[in-house]
């Protein structure tokens, strides 16, 4: 066994296998790989049959958080499950819940020694990591974010999110759908992709209503659920009934607007089964629109050295509103002319 194998769930990924998870079942999943925000790897390992043949590429995940967690790490987890079923021939192992930089290099490291076609570091903490490990391993190739960097290394891609795009339509809705004029937003750290997004969502509520009250609390972690759900309950008391968040952690938060009836708007990942009454739209990341291009650039013999961005232009970023809610035609409407706008450049983020 490696020695990182007790943190790596590995099984072959023909076609998506997750299906979304009730509140309290995300919630425990969350806890359970996340702690209190010193995230460590998960202790069980779970493992299918893997294909073994010179014809199989092999993917590695590295990730911060639960694979199933309706946010981050979830999102380049479905975006690997779409390329696999694509591809038919492929081998995905996964390294979750490694919050802790140093566990997350052992990793990264142990996947290219075992000779990995395309190693991901998902998390933007794992840069210095990634910077000096790839160059003891030239003929693998990684790829992380989110980030704008591939250190000047031929074998590093690097992926990012325009996530102040969604945002932006996302805060359109929001000031356009609240009653009390006064919006919740529950941040994790106040860097990368979370940051984007919380000055996208600040932006285009403003646009909408520029007398919208838009409260932002960082809570200063990606995954403490508990700090997640004291922000949600700050928010309530300042009269807020309309919440946003971002990061693993907002289950937490989902959860107080769930139990106040606010409502609520998701980013990273489809959020609509944590609560299907309240979630009135989410940004999803579909991380699949670079990775079928890095594949095709490894095929053609292109290791790295290339910087891509997922967005609302390229589909790489799409709004998904939830079925179950019933979102007014006039504020559809508005999300519609929103996204025009941003893909055609007539309205800027801010950003």
């Amino acid at each position: 066994m490696r020695p990182y194998a007790n943190d790596t769930r590995e099984r072959e990924m023909k076609r998506p296998r997750y299906r979304w998870m009730a509140l309290f079942a995300a919630l425990l999943l969350v806890v359970a790989a996340c702690g209190d925000g010193d995230d460590t790897g998960s202790d069980d390992t779970s493992s299918d049959d893997t294909t073994s043949g010179d014809d199989t590429f092999r993917i590695a995940i590295v990730a911060p958080s639960a694979s199933n967690d309706l946010a981050f790490t979830q999102s380049i987890v479905d975006a690997v499950d779409v390329i696999a079923d694509e591809m038919g021939n492929v081998d995905v192992q996964i390294t979750d819940g490694t919050f802790v930089v140093e566990d997350a290099a052992a990793a990264i490291r142990g996947y290219a020694e075992d000779g990995v076609d395309l190693v991901i570091a998902h998390g933007s903490q794992y840069g210095g990591s990634l910077e000096e490990i790839a160059p003891d391993f030239p003929d693998t190739v990684f790829a992380w974010g989110t980030a704008a960097d591939t250190f000047g290394l031929s074998n590093v891609f690097s992926y990012e999110a325009a996530s102040d795009e969604g945002g932006y339509v996302m805060g359109v809705m929001a000031a356009a759908l609240s009653e009390s004029g006064i919006i919740g937003v529950v941040g994790p750290i106040e860097v990368g992709d979370a940051k984007l997004y919380v000055d996208g969502f600040h932006v285009g509520a403003l646009a909408e209503d520029s007398a919208a009250t838009v409260n932002i609390n960082y809570t200063g972690s990606f995954s403490d659920v508990a700090l997640a759900s004291e922000a949600a309950q700050s928010h309530l008391a300042a009269g807020a009934d309309v919440l946003t968040g971002t990061a693993q952690m907002v289950v937490g938060a989902v959860g107080v607007a769930d139990e106040n009836g606010l409502l609520w708007f998701g980013t990273q990942a489809n959020q609509t089964s944590l609560a299907p009454d309240i979630v009135v739209a989410s940004q999803v990341y579909h991380w699949e629109v670079v990775l079928r291009d890095i594949i095709a650039k490894i095929e053609d013999g292109v290791l790295g050295g290339e910087i891509y961005e997922i967005n609302l232009a390229n589909d790489g970023l799409v709004i998904e509103f939830n079925d179950g809610f019933t979102l007014p035609a006039d504020v559809r409407a508005k999300a519609d002319a929103a996204i025009a706008g941003i893909e055609s450049g007539s309205i800027s983020t801010g950003s």
